[in-house]
């Protein structure tokens, strides 16, 4: 198979086309005003910014290019061109997210990740794994981590056996178990004036058709002592994986890997392309309380109503919060901000409040409304729920109805959100008068995600509790 029908295939699949897109185009306008209306459905309700910032853990985000079509350093923190020059030091984090397509001419080639570290003084170094995962888009030997795209449902509810569709998918909903895969080590030591490697992963692509795979990967560390990190790519031999010298060889030589899409300059109008992220951003997770201006509760009346998750430029739903992570540093011609916040985890609590006489009901969802038309006092939605998918992975509640009308520990669903379509119920939370309950929301935003989504609590009437569809 040639290199250009490698790629038609990989813009065929939806390993690639659940990315987010790299460019943002004019909406579709239908040529009947009234077909749009009908299709459309606009929710009147509240649109309000997201409460809390990231926090500053820096996070390494290697995720230019996507494709990976050569041999090369992907991001590196090093001193020597064309590394960034920066330490990474104490909490930190890593974030990779990448595909390969084969070589020209050849059905079983492997490309190989890795992740190589060395200490900046002269003492040697211990990094820990607090947490982390990694998984393929499908296997091709027993033994390796993967997650295959399979078309599920919109929402599944977990019973003890984890659920996922696709890599990003599976990386995020291990980080919110707590799960690690068998592919990595839970600690190293790093001696000084070497470079070590941590990690070295294939991406194989021998037995699939068409020649296509993916990896994601994500590591939560704790660091002994300043590094420099980097990630590189290269070609086995014969399928064995390149020796720790072949890394320090690349490293040296300063050869990158060919980047993709030139980024829009920042502030420029017109069409924008955000292009990948190659750096190192602030910001790792986003923490908030959720509650109405002046009071540390949500009055559950005040419902309907929804925060931005992942807002990004020119995709803020008119909030005017942009919750994209800035960067520290990172590599000439990719994205200048961390659009998308892949990997970010946000941990929301709800201190919901029932102020009324009457008992109240409201369900908590996760939703892709149309960007189009959506705002500071209406969602739009499409009522098809047949377009793309925008969000594909995990969520945990804490505190939903229960047995016996008691709050509910942890569970855990899985999404499946098209362009435009209203989040199915997670579950429902009924309070009497005066009554108060914290409700939890976490999730990592997922690779192969669009953003932005909203978290929304929408009210529930009492007489129809018991048609709603909840776990």
């Amino acid at each position: 198979m040639t290199r250009f029908l490698r790629l038609q295939a990989l813009t065929a699949l939806t390993l690639a086309a659940t990315s987010m897109a790299m460019v943002l185009a004019p909406p579709r306008v239908s040529a009947d005003p009234q077909e749009t209306a009908e299709r459309n459905l606009t929710r009147q309700q509240q649109v309000r910014a997201l409460p809390g910032q990231l926090d500053e853990v820096l996070m390494v985000n290697d995720n230019n290019p996507e494709l990976i079509t050569g041999e090369g350093i992907l991001v590196s923190t090093f001193a020597q061109k064309p590394g960034l020059n920066l330490a990474l030091d104490g909490r930190f984090d890593l974030f990779s997210h990448h595909v390969y397509a084969g070589q020209p001419d050849q059905l079983d080639s492997t490309l190989w990740l890795a992740v190589v570290a060395q200490p900046v003084g002269e003492a040697p170094v211990t990094l820990r794994l607090l947490e982390g995962s990694t998984s393929l888009s499908q296997a091709t030997r027993k033994g390796q981590t993967s997650s295959p795209f399979l078309p599920l449902p919109s929402l599944m509810a977990e019973s003890g056996t984890a659920i996922a569709s696709g890599p990003g998918s599976k990386v995020a909903g291990d980080l919110l178990r707590g799960d690690k895969a068998n592919e990595l080590p839970e600690q190293w030591t790093i001696p000084a004036g070497s470079i070590t490697p941590l990690v070295v992963l294939p991406i194989p692509v021998a037995g699939l058709d068409p020649l296509l795979n993916g990896r994601n990967l994500q590591l939560r560390l704790q660091s002994s002592g300043p590094v420099h990190l980097a990630t590189l790519a290269a070609y086995g031999d014969d399928d064995k994986a390149p020796n720790p010298q072949t890394w320090s060889k690349l490293l040296k030589t300063g050869k990158q890997s060919p980047k993709e899409h030139q980024p829009t300059p920042r502030g420029a109008r017109g069409r924008m392309v955000y292009s990948r992220v190659s750096g190192v951003q602030i910001g790792s997770t986003w923490k908030a309380t959720l509650t109405d201006p002046g009071t540390d509760h949500l009055n559950v009346e005040d419902a309907p109503i929804s925060w931005p998750i992942s807002s990004l430029e020119r995709g803020d739903l008119q909030t005017g919060q942009v919750q994209t992570a800035e960067l520290e540093v990172f590599d000439s011609g990719t994205a200048w901000a961390a659009h998308g916040n892949y990997g970010v985890e946000y941990d929301l609590t709800l201190p919901l409040r029932n102020e009324g006489s009457q008992q109240r009901r409201v369900a908590i969802t996760l939703e892709s409304p149309e960007k189009n038309g959506s705002g500071t006092g209406q969602l739009v939605f499409n009522g098809s729920n047949s377009g793309p998918v925008m969000f594909r992975g995990p969520i945990e509640v804490t505190g939903l109805d229960g047995e016996q009308g008691r709050p509910s520990g942890r569970r855990r669903f899985h999404l499946v959100l098209r362009r435009g379509q209203q989040g199915p119920p997670l579950g429902l939370i009924t309070l009497a008068p005066g009554e108060q309950r914290a409700v939890r929301i976490r999730l990592v935003y997922p690779a192969d995600a669009t953003p932005p989504q909203v978290l929304s609590l929408l009210p529930v009437k009492q007489s129809t509790a018991a048609s709603v569809d909840h776990p």
